[in-house]
């Protein structure tokens, strides 16, 4: 996974309705009507907030009668997760107070 795609993520979680929509996805697919519910929000709102989670490709959306069903991308959580993994803070003692570097 590049920065550019890291950076989208970062940027869609950076809200915390869709970071709470992603948390709530964990879990197993939901309906659009079921987030609507959990989350008090009007439809447009939440269409919005999903449409940014499906662009930077954290969430699958795929269409059931009138309504969206989502769930999470668990292909590109891994690759995001792997990322910031990777990421390290080389010469800072961990166990020193505050996590302070050296």
């Amino acid at each position: 996974m590049n920065a550019m795609d890291v950076a989208l993520i970062c940027r869609a979680l950076g809200d915390a309705n869709r970071l709470e929509i992603v948390r709530l996805l964990s879990d197993g697919e939901k309906c659009g009507c079921k987030l609507l519910e959990l989350f008090e929000i009007a439809q447009p709102t939440l269409s919005h907030h999903m449409k940014i989670l499906v662009e930077c490709g954290l969430v699958n959306a795929r269409k059931e009668g009138k309504w969206q069903h989502y769930s999470l991308n668990c292909e590109t959580l891994t690759r995001f997760r792997e990322f910031i993994d990777g990421l390290a803070c080389c010469g800072c003692d961990p166990n020193a107070e505050g996590g302070s570097c050296s």
